[in-house]
Formats: structure tokens, C-alpha cells, sequence
């Protein structure tokens, strides 16, 4: 028996036995994409409501309601780290976005660094991307997604009593035996940090520098890379 789909609805939901609102884009997902027919089950969910089971009453083509049965998970807000990195070409930034989300990111932070390859982000499409990821991976809420600013302008408003584990290749690395509670992880560009940056990070008093290993990753492989291993550091602070 396969699992219900589940469908990300950012809108209050109401009362046990009542419906929510499916929009045109929804009901094009879930009869057209997905095939599913007048009275099948989904799931549906926020970061408010949590996660409920739900019929899909289907009123039109463009139009019907995901009749709310019984929540099967309250809400609960992931508890992670916020993910800073300079954009990449589109394919590597949407895995970027679906990696992180999956593992537990709550916040993107895309920073402009001089080898940035874009200067520009489309934040509507990185939400749609992260809801995806959401959606498949079983986790209740969107991580928040920061508008593009220069790398300089974030660590000037960074607070210094937050640490900001960087991933420097060629770096004398920091030993952190046990995490704290909110950390966040900045990754560089393809090409990585200039060395006008590097100085500019090895002033900062958050920036605790790491290593990857002694191979040179790509940026996106970098995210997953930095973020498992400060997950496990974090598993083996518990």
C-alpha cells in the first residue's frame, strides 16, 4: 500500500471535519500529477497545524477541498542549523535548497561573495523548491529563506555570540568537541573564499573554522558535506 501524498498548505486550517481551500496549481498537482480521484486519501500539513489526514473532494477541475479527518502529527518545529552560501548555477543551488531542507535547515541565507556566479535570486522559487523537499522528507515546516545580501553586510550583522562554522580549505581548523544549541554553517562559492574574504572571516569573533577533508568538494557537495558533520558532532553532544 503506498504512503499518502503530502501537501504543503500554507493557510490556517479548520476544525476536524471541515475542508481546506485547494487552489487551481493544487488540484492540477493532485488529479493531473498525481492521478488521485474524488474521495482518495492525502495528507496535508503546516507548521501550525501539524500534519492531518484528509479527503480529497474534488468540486472542479481548478477548484476542491481536502476534507480534514484526524491529525496524525501535532506541529513541531525542526530544530537545526542556518545554512549560509553564495548561489550557484540553477541545477546545483535547487539541490542545495532540497538537500538542505531535508537535512534540517532552517533558515537559507545566500550571501554575494566576489566569486559569486549570480547576483541575483528568485525567492519565490527557492520557497517552491524547499516546500518540495518538505513535502517529501516528512518535515512539518519551510525553512525561512533571507533576501541575497554581500557576505560583508551579513557578518557585520551577525552576532557574535552566534557561531558560524566556515568551511576554509587549506586552514589551520578549529576542534570543537560539542555544539551549541544555535550554530549555522557558511559555505563559499565555487572557486571558494577570495583572500581579501578569508581575512575578513578570520576577524570575525562567530567564525569557527572547519575542515571537509583534504579534497577539494564542489560547493553543493560542501553543503551536505559540512552539514552531516556537524550533525553528527551534534548527535554525539546528546
Amino acid at each position: 500500500m503506498q504512503d499518502a501524498p503530502r501537501l504543503y498548505l500554507d493557510l490556517p486550517f479548520p476544525p476536524q471535519g471541515e475542508g481546506v481551500v485547494l487552489d487551481a496549481d493544487q488540484m492540477r498537482y493532485l488529479a493531473t500529477v498525481l492521478r488521485l480521484q474524488n474521495g482518495d486519501i492525502l495528507h496535508v500539513f503546516n507548521e501550525v497545524a501539524g500534519e492531518w489526514e484528509a479527503r480529497l473532494e474534488i468540486q472542479r477541475k481548478d477548484r476542491g477541498l481536502a476534507m480534514l479527518a484526524a491529525q496524525v502529527r501535532p506541529p513541531e518545529p525542526t530544530v537545526g542549523p542556518v545554512l549560509v552560501f553564495a548561489p550557484l548555477k540553477r541545477d546545483a543551488t535547487d539541490l542545495v535548497l532540497r538537500m538542505g531542507t531535508e537535512m534540517g535547515v532552517t533558515r537559507f541565507c545566500p550571501v554575494i561573495t566576489e566569486r559569486t556566479n549570480t547576483h541575483r535570486i528568485n525567492a519565490e522559487r527557492f520557497r517552491a523548491i524547499a516546500i518540495e523537499a518538505a513535502e517529501q522528507c516528512e518535515r512539518l515546516d519551510i525553512p525561512q529563506i533571507d533576501p541575497l545580501r554581500p557576505l560583508p553586510q551579513l557578518l557585520t550583522e551577525w552576532e557574535v555570540d552566534r557561531p558560524l562554522f566556515a568551511a576554509l580549505e587549506r586552514h589551520e581548523c578549529a576542534n570543537v568537541a560539542q555544539l551549541p544549541g544555535e550554530y549555522a554553517l557558511l559555505i563559499g562559492p565555487e572557486g571558494g573564499f577570495s583572500e581579501t574574504e578569508r581575512r575578513l572571516l578570520n576577524k570575525h569573533d562567530a567564525i569557527i573554522p572547519i575542515s571537509l577533508g583534504k579534497r577539494i568538494l564542489r560547493a553543493d557537495t560542501a553543503v551536505v558535506a559540512g552539514l552531516a558533520q556537524l550533525a553528527f558532532r551534534t548527535s554525539q553532544s546528546i
